[in-house]
């Protein structure tokens, strides 16, 4: 399979972890965001919304949504629950950042990050604190009850959200203030097959 994607962007992450935790070979195609890669043609026929990651299966059939490829690729793994409420929360978590965690998170780090917070960004920058700290608090609250997000155990929703919460200071979020979260983040780390967004 091939997976179209940016190693830095925290979207594309969650599949280089989750094919490292689960040993699953691909071909990796580098798609840069900032040179426009992601608007060309022939970009735009495999995924028409112009987004990263997108992968495109053995027989050729396409898929796109970072959290759809991640769990596709983790069926039938440990990382997806078999119980339909256990499960059902795992979904819950992933649909909490797309919503409420990454749209705050992952901007707050590109308009820092890559951007170097320009003056007509600032606005904006500084409006993402207060939605990303709500999200981090969220997590945080959880993680005073459980190990991982859905209990004592990791499934895709850990990765999902580890995948732009552990670079969260790069968006100007000082983590220090959730112990628990920087607990998860080591847990995650030290486990077999983990790699580090760079390692890629």
């Amino acid at each position: 399979m091939k997976i179209y994607g940016d190693r830095q962007s925290g979207n594309s992450y969650k599949l280089l972890l989750v094919t490292s935790f689960l040993e699953i070979p691909y071909e990796w195609i580098d798609i840069d965001i900032r040179k426009g890669e992601t608007k060309t043609d022939s970009f735009l026929q495999m995924n028409p919304n112009g987004k990263i990651p997108v992968l495109i299966w053995n027989d050729g059939r396409i898929l796109s949504e970072s959290n759809a490829i991640l769990n596709f690729l983790a069926e039938g793994s440990y990382l997806i629950p078999k119980d339909n409420f256990e499960r059902a929360k795992m979904f819950q978590w992933q649909f909490f950042e797309q919503y409420s965690h990454e749209p705050y998170i992952a901007v707050a780090r590109f308009i820092s990050h890559y951007l170097g917070i320009p003056e007509e960004r600032r606005a904006e920058y500084e409006s993402k604190q207060v939605g990303g700290h709500k999200a981090l608090q969220v997590m945080e609250t959880q993680l005073t009850k459980t190990m991982f997000l859905v209990g004592d155990f990791m499934t895709t929703a850990d990765i999902s959200l580890f995948a732009y919460t552990h670079v969260a200071h790069e968006g100007g979020f000082d983590l220090s203030l959730y112990p628990k979260i920087l607990d998860w983040i080591k847990r995650i780390q030290s486990l077999d097959k983990f790699k580090p967004m760079n390692s890629f």
